[in-house]
């Protein structure tokens, strides 16, 4: 099994920044995609941000060019890094990963708050 460990969220005033990491542990073969879901109150979970191994990366519209992806394969982690926060980017924010234990699938963390205040 793989368990994913977020870190890094809470509060911050509007045009802040702040960044997320995820950690994968367990009984991790191989990892392909990671990358981050959020979920704001009374809203559908949406996709962000993605990266696969290869380094390639792909943003929802609301988050390009302020959010910024990146990886270490090496550590099985993921980062996320917010900047110009807006209010709109309240959520909680699940990280993500599409790894192989004993078969591929999907795994998704506990989920970190992100409260972005005006």
């Amino acid at each position: 099994q793989v368990q994913l460990v977020e870190s890094g969220g809470g509060l911050v005033q509007a045009g802040g920044s702040l960044r997320l990491s995820c950690a994968a542990s367990g009984t991790v073969f191989r990892i392909n995609t990671m990358g981050w879901f959020r979920q704001a109150p009374e809203k559908q979970r949406e996709l962000v941000t993605s990266i696969t191994s290869a380094g390639s990366t792909n943003y929802a519209d609301s988050v390009k060019g302020r959010f910024t992806i990146s990886r270490d394969n090496a550590k099985n982690t993921v980062f996320l890094q917010m900047n110009t926060l807006k209010p709109g980017d309240t959520a909680v924010y699940y990280c993500y990963a599409y790894a192989e234990s004993g078969g591929w699938r999907n795994y998704w963390g506990q989920g970190t708050q992100v409260t972005v205040s005006a």
